[in-house]
């Protein structure tokens, strides 16, 4: 399961936020669909899961949004990863409108388990 974390700047548009949300979750998906870890396009609980987090007066960076994206690691994931956030971040950009904001794809050893 994808978990991305999206930080925003204090003057991003609630409106934009929600059309983020609803993106990503048919975006997310798919730019980190492998042999392991195929995506039917029908997403069910625990498929992806989103985090929206305000930038605070200490964090520094200068774009609006930027989206961390993190997922198990997959050699077949890995293998085109720069591709993958590449896909993602246009996508991403189509579909919002965004402009300044940046995607980062973390692929970390890990494991996953959810209950019914």
């Amino acid at each position: 399961m994808p978990l991305a974390e999206i930080t925003y700047a204090p003057h991003a548009d609630e409106s934009l936020l929600f059309q983020l949300r609803s993106a990503l979750l048919y975006l997310v998906s798919p730019a980190v669909e492998c042999p392991e870890e195929p995506y039917d396009g029908d997403l069910q609980p625990g498929d992806v899961d989103l985090r929206f987090r305000p930038r605070g007066p200490l964090d520094g960076g200068g774009l609006d949004v930027v989206i961390e994206v993190r997922s198990k690691w997959y050699e077949s994931r890995a293998a085109d990863r720069q591709r993958r956030v590449d896909q993602l971040h246009e996508r991403i950009g189509a579909a919002t409108g965004l402009a300044d904001f940046g995607v980062y794809l973390s692929l970390p050893v890990a494991a996953w388990a959810q209950g019914d």
